[in-house]
């Protein structure tokens, strides 16, 4: 009789997580290895350069991969002929395991989980609690697979009730321009089509567990309809040259997973759900022996790739900044930042707009005139660091907050990730502003940068409080410049004309 302890399920579930947050899976390595192998864009190259330099820095420090340590996602399936020696629910166990690897004092990973998500949305502090599936089937075995899902991709979910003759291809490749890059490609689309609204959103989920292998697939042909729309749905989004991070280029997914179920014969419920860059996933079994294992891959496995910024990278001493300055600034351009900024983001904005609305100052010690944002909720630092890994979050949630702060704080500058939204790309146009965006799944070198950082204000808001943080040589690409041109418009559409498999519609 297999007796699976408490413990151990909950000391698995704590390890498999913090494994993940600083272990990329080796199937995503190798394909984004050889997606830069053959990158001919300059732009998307160095973003994979980063994200690859990045990768092997976290396994070797073991600190994540990205900021966003992500949502945890739990798939247990559960053998009817085990037993348990416990007194908490699968649920309840899970729930002790993520708790035990978010307050890690070694490797402590952010806390994102915000309670009455309509109301408050007050931070959890622990990650807690997940979200669990739990299946029984045959066997005497406790299978896990178990993810920490991202915010910027999840985001970027779709879903939709097709008509039976509808065509999924053609779904699926017109959803990914309206997705944008805060999803932060290239990664991994699941597609899951059939049974009812509810499961085809749960198949897309489970298509992202596992494995990368669209060579292996092309390779040896199809077999199934299911794998016939991998390939096609694969090719043509590439063929969109959306590129890595939206800044145009060959490769936007690394594959395509689809999983389907039977449906109504009035039905076709089709759901997309992206992986992003910083993919952390993992699969793990109990048979009562203990504690599941997890073996470290092989550092020397990593492509010998190592980011260094160009040579004709613009230096810039943010000290002094003036609106003249950043009116040279191009688009796609990479810049260094050196100097001062301050940070904010989705919760920090709208204490900052409602203070406005009511008149009042703004807290001592933030002032934004002639400065630049960083739109970040870092990881807690550890040892020696001043800040844990640090990428940017989407820009595009801040696009309602733009007017305001560019107009009522003096703010010339912001850094986030992916594009802007009409709204935020006129109000940068009208006030001679810029945004710049950092590498989304390049978390930990971007911290790199940062040679100090303090709380200013808001600290009850956690990883979502105001910091100033002081930079040295931190990369970043011009994505929007002060007449309003998008690298995120101009990057795919030259790439897409390019590759030229997709017609381009005139407008």
């Amino acid at each position: 009789m297999t007796i699976i302890r408490q413990q151990d399920f909950i000391d698995s579930v704590a390890d498999a997580l913090q494994f993940i947050s600083y272990y990329h899976p080796q199937d995503y390595i190798h394909a984004l290895a050889e997606a830069y192998r053959i990158e001919e864009s300059p732009a998307a190259r160095d973003a994979m350069a980063q994200i690859l330099t990045n990768s092997r820095m976290c396994a070797l420090g073991h600190r994540p991969v990205c900021q966003d340590t992500g949502i945890v996602v739990a798939f247990v399936r559960v053998g009817m002929a085990a037993r348990w020696d416990a007194n908490l629910s699968i649920v309840e166990m899970v729930n002790a395991g993520v708790h035990k690897a978010y307050t890690d004092h070694d490797n402590p990973l952010r806390a994102s989980i915000v309670s009455d998500p309509a109301g408050k949305r007050k931070n959890t502090g622990d990650n807690t609690p997940a979200v669990v599936h739990v299946e029984l089937v045959p066997g005497n075995i406790v299978e896990v697979r178990i993810a920490a899902k991202g915010g910027g991709s999840e985001n970027k979910a779709r879903f939709a009730m097709l008509e039976p003759s509808d065509d999924v291809v053609e779904w699926v490749v017109n959803q990914l321009p309206e997705m944008g890059a805060g999803w932060c490609p290239p990664g991994m689309l699941g597609i899951g089509i059939g049974g009812t609204a509810e499961k085809a959103m749960l198949l897309a989920k489970e298509a992202l567990m596992q494995p990368i292998d669209m060579a292996k697939l092309k390779a040896r042909g199809t077999r199934t309809r299911a794998e016939e729309l991998r390939i096609e749905i694969h090719d043509k989004v590439n063929a969109l040259g959306i590129g890595a991070q939206g800044l145009g280029g060959l490769t936007t997914v690394l594959d395509v997973k689809v999983l389907d179920y039977p449906t109504h014969a009035a039905s076709k419920p089709v759901a997309i759900i992206p992986n992003c860059a910083a993919t952390r996933h993992t699969h793990f079994e109990l048979d009562g022996s203990g504690v599941a294992q997890f073996t470290p891959p092989d550092i020397a496995s990593y492509p010998d790739v190592h980011w260094h910024p160009a040579e004709n990278a613009r230096r810039v001493n943010l000290e002094g900044l003036t609106r003249a300055d950043i009116e040279q600034w191009q688009p796609g351009e990479t810049i260094l930042l050196s100097g001062k900024l301050l940070t904010g983001r989705d919760a920090a904005h709208k204490r900052l707009a409602d203070m406005l609305a009511r008149g009042e100052k703004l807290p001592s010690g933030v002032d934004f005139n002639g400065r630049f944002i960083y739109y970040v909720g870092p990881v807690d630092p550890v040892r020696d660091e001043v800040v844990g890994p640090a990428g940017p979050t989407t820009g595009t949630r801040m696009d309602r907050f733009t007017e305001m702060m560019l107009a009522q704080t003096g703010l010339i500058g912001m850094v986030g990730k992916a594009e802007r939204g009409p709204v935020a790309i006129e109000a940068i146009k009208k006030h001679g502003a810029v945004y710049l965006i950092a590498v989304g799944g390049a978390a930990y070198l971007v911290a790199k940068a940062i040679r100090s950082a303090k709380v200013i204000a808001f600290a009850d808001l956690g990883m979502e409080a105001i910091y100033e943080f002081e930079v040295e040589n931190m990369p970043v690409t011009v994505a929007v410049d002060a007449r309003g041109r998008s690298v995120h418009d101009i990057g795919p559409a030259e790439w897409k004309k390019r590759i030229g498999i997709i017609p381009i519609r005139a407008v």
